[in-house]
């Protein structure tokens, strides 16, 4: 029973490789094979390269200063917060709240049967996972240093036990996050707001990674000698993988330990968390007037809400809001240095720097494409909006209201920030802003024009319609396009022309591009939408 549970836990994790969610049927042989292959050339080529070259450039130099400890002791807390991060949210998943817990607690099956199950899954995928990142350093090592019985030992001893620490410490955080889910009530900025964390801190040490590499390895003996005072148990983690006896014993008790610890608190914790559908408050009934709203107030509020009730939807289709709000922070901070420093790049093209800096802006408008995929996000409720007493019209310009709304607020502070900080003429600065707010426009039509003429209405999951839907990706290569050829054009042939005949051309056309997608939204679209 345990072998089928776990079997039964992977084929969900790995659902997607096995099911075509877009077409509602499984995959075939082939396209299965191809995607398992696709990742293993991810995870073993793509990652596993990246630490491998990181391994080469960190073991070499601290293994000739004595370092070795330390070099390990680096990558293991890599590899352990790789391995976290990877199986954390699976385990609050698939560990915790399940979505048929009731049914297999329903069913003839002891409780620690289910619960282990579940474990096992979560200890393969921190495993995976940090195993991306230890193994390459381990060989590396081996290959530099030279191999002995004590270092493979110490270093598969090492392998073994950061699987049960990143295990461990997924359990807790899983525990922390599934308690935290259940006092919730809206859900999605939570896991927004993580999300964009961590992409934050890893960009920022992507971009440090060479600085950090380098002085790391310039001082690794000062670095060295400093946690070896300051933090002993780090020390003693590293000196397992070079085979130091004592360090084994030790951090192999420690480890095994606090597992034994989570492994009962959990045993104690799982049916009660696993059964637990959250607080649920108490509320007293008070008469009260109900504020009346208008037809188009009510149907831009379905959609806002559709929007602000799904994390996917707001991260894949509404990143430019934050880039655009960081943007407008920049140009006042240093905007107006760095455009000095851009025109002195384009001595001999000095107009090309409002048009450089129109085209950015453009670029991160054209992140915001949540036009696209909403007709597709009606799915199988797409009846209810044609049953309702309003038009086509109405239900179309709801959606696109509501991509004007969001887009709009954070590129008129662009606009304000453009004017402020930016050393343009006053002529300029009106054209770049008339083709932002020209070029905002017709990016919410092209998207709601591009979602009527290619919907998906028959998804099991929303993020095939947000993540793969054809008009999605259309919508961004459109955006993408224009910025490109707003600045590639003026730098090959609009300099010559000039700044105030190219961008008032670009804005013509704009405008003639947009008008032309708003008579067709208007009339043949709402014919499209009522016909779904």
């Amino acid at each position: 029973m345990l072998k089928i549970l776990v079997k039964k836990q992977l084929a969900e994790v790995f659902r997607s490789y096995t099911y075509n969610a877009k077409k509602n049927k499984a995959r075939s042989k082939g396209a299965t094979a191809a995607l398992i292959v696709t990742f293993v050339l991810v995870m073993v080529g793509l990652l596993g390269g990246m630490f491998t070259f990181m391994s080469l450039a960190l073991c070499g130099p601290m293994a000739e200063a004595g370092m070795d400890w330390l070099y390990f002791t680096l990558m293991t807390l890599l590899a352990a917060f790789m391995g976290v991060l990877g199986s954390v949210f699976n385990t609050y998943s698939s560990l915790y709240l399940a979505k048929d817990n009731d049914l297999l607690l329903s069913m003839p099956i002891p409780v620690r049967t289910v619960m282990t199950a579940r474990i096992v899954s979560v200890y393969l995928m921190g495993l995976m996972y940090s195993s991306v990142v230890y193994l390459p350093a381990m060989i590396v090592y081996w290959i530099v240093a030279g191999v002995t019985a004590p270092v493979v030992l110490g270093g598969l001893l090492l392998l073994a036990l950061l699987s049960v620490f990143v295990l461990t410490l997924s359990c807790v955080l899983g525990w922390i996050i599934a308690k935290i889910s259940q006092k919730l009530k809206n859900k999605s900025f939570i896991t927004v707001l993580i999300s964009l964390v961590f992409i934050g801190a890893y960009y920022f040490f992507y971009a440090k990674a060479q600085s950090l590499i380098q002085d790391l390895v310039t001082n690794a003996v000062y670095y060295g000698e400093t946690i070896r005072d300051a933090a002993y148990p780090l020390y003693m983690l590293g000196s397992v993988a070079v085979g130091d006896g004592v360090a084994m014993a030790i951090v192999s008790a420690v480890v095994l330990a606090v597992f034994a610890l989570v492994w009962y608190l959990i045993a104690r914790s799982f049916l009660q968390i696993a059964t637990s559908t959250g607080a649920v408050a108490k509320k007293e009934y008070r008469e009260k007037t109900v504020r009346h709203k208008s037809v188009d107030a009510a149907l831009l509020g379905r959609e806002l809400s559709r929007f602000t009730t799904s994390a996917n939807y707001m991260l894949n289709c509404g990143l430019g809001i934050l880039f655009l709000v960081a943007g407008a922070v920049a140009l006042v901070w240093k905007g107006y240095d760095f455009l000095l420093l851009l025109s002195a790049v384009f001595v001999e093209k000095a107009e090309a720097v409002p048009v450089l800096l129109c085209a950015v802006v453009c670029l991160l408008v054209s992140m915001n494409d949540m036009a696209a995929p909403s007709v597709s996000l009606e799915g199988k409720s797409l009846w209810l909006a044609q049953s309702l007493p309003v038009t086509a019209w109405q239900v179309i310009r709801a959606k696109l209201r509501m991509h004007l709304l969001l887009t709009g607020i954070p590129v008129a502070l662009c606009c304000v920030c453009i004017a402020i900080a930016c050393p343009f003429t006053v002529a300029q600065t009106a054209l770049v802003l008339a083709v932002t707010v020209l070029f905002t426009v017709f990016s919410a039509l092209l998207c709601l024009f591009l979602g009527l003429k290619m919907p998906n209405l028959h998804w099991t999951s929303e993020t095939t319609p947000i993540k793969q839907g054809g008009a999605v990706v259309l919508a961004l290569l459109g955006g993408f396009a224009y910025a490109a050829l707003l600045a590639g054009g003026f730098l090959a042939v609009g300099w010559r022309i000039g700044f105030m005949a190219y961008m008032c051309a670009f804005a013509g056309v704009t405008l003639a591009a947009g008008a032309v997608l708003f008579i067709w939204i208007r009339k043949r679209g709402c014919a499209v939408f009522a016909g779904l």
